[in-house]
Order: structure tokens, then C-alpha cells, then sequence
């Protein structure tokens, strides 16, 4: 659906990440349903996550923009923001969500961008406003996760 591109980490990020045995660039594609809606993360750090959707492809029989694929592009970004806050000793496990559409959006891509409201040891809030191309906001969603202890990489 979208050409995905990974956003680049510096090296030690990767090897934090790959001694607990996750791929962090893989991570960034947004997992099977990310991909299968085309959402493609365009750049990712704790203090601001921002990731693309196309419109075509993920809308409800009226043909606008589905609810439901706004809040999984929500989501996808306040959990990388989350989980890039945490770190690689903790996963972002999402919490509740909640979404409110303001207008349709029928063709083009929307941007989605996730930046933090609170940032805590256990908890991690987010707001994510979703824009169209004509930079009209589409959707206002917040997330929190709770950050949760990684498994270690020697545990079974």
C-alpha cells in the first residue's frame, strides 16, 4: 500500500534494542496491520513521532476516512512515542484510547503526529492530531500506555 522506510537510529540504539532481542527498525513498520493500512512511520523520537496513512484503502462504505483507521494510526504512533520513551528495559502496552473526528477526509494521505503529554515511569499519555493534506485536522486522539518491565533476553 505505502513504500515503507525505516527511520534511521544511531547504532547503539539498535544494539540496546537487539540485545533484548527486537529488531527496532522492523518495529517501525508498524506491525501487520500498520502495513496492511499503509501507515508508514516518517520519523520517531519520544518527544515527537509523525507517520503517514492513505486515505484510499481504509475508508467506510460513505467513502471517507474510517474512524477506526485513524484510531490505529493513533495508536501505531503514540505507542512508538511511548515505547521510544520507555526504552529498551520497558514495553509500551496500550491502555486506552480515545478519538475525535472532526471532519472527512475522502482521497490523499493523512499525517498523524504524536507528541507527548505526560511521561512517566509507569505511564506514558500522548495526543495525536491527524491532519489532511490541506493541513485540516481530521481527527484529535490521545493514548496512554503503560509501560511495562521488557522481558529479559535470558528469561524463558
Amino acid at each position: 500500500m505505502g513504500e515503507h522506510t525505516a527511520p534511521l537510529f544511531p547504532q547503539e540504539v539498535i544494539d540496546e534494542y537487539a540485545a533484548l532481542g527486537v529488531d527496532l527498525p522492523a518495529l517501525f513498520s508498524a506491525g501487520h496491520l500498520g502495513e496492511r493500512m499503509g501507515v508508514t512511520i516518517v520519523e520517531a523520537a519520544a518527544d515527537r513521532v509523525v507517520g503517514t496513512m492513505p486515505v484510499e484503502g481504509n475508508t467506510q462504505p460513505y467513502g471517507l476516512l474510517h474512524g477506526g483507521a485513524s484510531a490505529v494510526l493513533a495508536e501505531t504512533l503514540g505507542s512508538v512515542g511511548s515505547m521510544l520513551h520507555g526504552g529498551a528495559s520497558k514495553i509500551a502496552v496500550g491502555v486506552d484510547l480515545n478519538c475525535t473526528h472532526h471532519r472527512g477526509a475522502r482521497n490523499g494521505l493523512v499525517t498523524g503526529v504524536a507528541t507527548p503529554v505526560h511521561r512517566g515511569r509507569s505511564t506514558a499519555t500522548y495526543e495525536i492530531v491527524i491532519t489532511d493534506e490541506q493541513d485540516q485536522r481530521v481527527c484529535t486522539a490521545r493514548l496512554t500506555c503503560l509501560l511495562r518491565d521488557a522481558p529479559r533476553p535470558d528469561a524463558n
